[in-house]
């Protein structure tokens, strides 16, 4: 599968800023590969639903949550390919001299 670069990245700034918090970490280990609502993850790191939304919402502007309504709930899970997109692109700005590609390991 090919995938379009420019439209799965973002902004190397963008992306480090989303990393760079400790819970929003947490809350992409946990939407890793399943969907979750807002008051799973809420359970999960036991902190408050703002503080969940507030970082889902840094997230979702980054890119990096995929959503998903039933309802009137609503669930996130990880956008992997912009992730990994991201990624390559950033190691291709930063280490140039080892091009990687997503399909590489495959």
């Amino acid at each position: 599968m090919v995938i379009d670069m420019i439209e799965n990245t973002i902004s190397s700034i963008k992306f480090a800023k989303a990393l760079a918090d400790e819970t929003r970490q947490q809350i992409m280990r946990l939407c890793c590969c399943q969907w979750l609502s807002v008051g799973a993850i809420v359970d999960a790191l036991q902190v408050t639903q703002p503080t969940v939304s507030h970082h889902l919402s840094i997230l979702k502007a980054a890119g990096l949550v995929r959503i998903r309504r039933e309802g009137k709930q609503t669930f996130y899970t990880i956008n992997q390919a912009k992730l990994a997109a991201t990624c390559c692109a950033l190691a291709e700005d930063f280490a140039p001299d080892h091009k990687l590609t997503l399909e590489q390991n495959k």
